[in-house]
């Protein structure tokens, strides 16, 4: 007899008081049902249900065995389902949004592959800094730079971004280069809108932002690619993360400063679905691209991706450009 088949009708009878029920309920015969918990109970030596002609009644063994196969073959489903998806074929829209900048830089450059492998999933992507709300937006995917909050969400982290501050050779021959964060006063900072760790008046630093350094400056912007392009032209100082200032840095366009305190750490590159046990064809192999992606990448923002997954936040100090 199937071994599973007879710890369902077992876990039935038990659950419905009578192996004629669990018969019925598993579409069977009532004596097909006696022989598999005869031969569950021969398998395992011993006796899981004392028996009258009225009743079943589960054994000290029985009951202990009840919440083992209450336990077991859930994940047994579980892990058929999980395996039945991979031969279903992605298709259909995957709407995922992103940060400007890094979707820009990172994520669009993606996609022709991504449609090479699965070229019945249309892919609209959202390009934005808000931070939208995953669910109430109706987005399948969203990837967000920075510490999540708590939520039912699922994450898959992609990797991570160290934080720059950054400025022109020439705004830093005119202006000076500063060695200590609390110089930064005494210059023209950048501030970036949207996270209270770049800001308009303060910016944090220390690993977990333990400290506030006041700063100002003559342009605040809600992107940072924005403040890039001023500050190449000598404008100013910028606090940005790695993959935003990336090119500028490579190109000589900017300088990195080297400060007395460590820049504040982001909390990585993180991708956010639906808290779905079974997620869509079409999410699912989406995650597997961005991960193997950014698993490929050995360097800068989109470091190597992590295999755990975790309950995340739709976004917590919200960092990206």
């Amino acid at each position: 007899m199937d071994r599973i088949t007879s710890m369902r009708v077992f876990v039935r009878a038990a659950t419905d008081g009578s192996l004629s029920a669990a018969a019925r309920h598993l579409g069977m015969s009532p004596a097909m049902a006696t022989k598999h918990v005869n031969a569950l109970e021969a398998r395992l030596g011993v006796k899981l249900f004392h028996r009258s002609t009225r009743r079943l009644a589960l054994t000290e063994t029985g009951n202990d065995y009840l919440e083992a196969c209450r336990r077991i073959l859930p994940e047994i489903d579980e892990a058929d389902a999980a395996a039945a998806s991979r031969r279903v074929k992605a298709s259909g829209l995957l709407r995922m949004n992103v940060p400007l900048s890094f979707g820009h830089c990172f994520v669009a450059p993606l996609m022709p592959a991504f449609s090479q492998r699965h070229p019945e999933v249309t892919v609209e992507l959202g390009l934005s800094d808000a931070g939208l709300d995953l669910v109430a937006g109706n987005w399948d995917l969203a990837i967000r730079i920075g510490r999540l909050a708590d939520s039912p969400l699922q994450a898959r982290k992609l990797g991570d971004s160290p934080m720059r501050v950054c400025a022109s050779p020439g705004y830093l021959d005119r202006r000076g280069v500063p060695r200590r964060v609390a110089e930064l006063i005494q210059h023209n900072c950048l501030g970036y809108t949207l996270s209270g760790t770049q800001g308009r008046d303060s910016w944090r630093f220390g690993a977990s932002g333990e400290l506030r350094v006041p700063v100002g400056g003559n342009l605040l912007a809600n992107n940072g690619d924005a403040l890039v392009a001023a500050a190449v032209r000598d404008q100013g100082i910028i606090y940005q993360p790695e993959f935003i200032v990336r090119a500028a840095l490579a190109r000589g366009e900017l300088v990195m400063l080297e400060l007395d305190k460590p820049p504040v750490e982001l909390g990585g590159i993180h991708v956010l679905y639906p808290p779905d046990r079974r997620p869509p064809a079409k999410v699912r192999v989406m995650i597997d691209h961005l991960v193997e992606a950014f698993a490929a990448t050995s360097e800068g923002g989109a470091a190597h991706s992590s295999d755990s997954n975790a309950t995340a936040g739709a976004r917590g100090d919200h960092i990206a450009g």
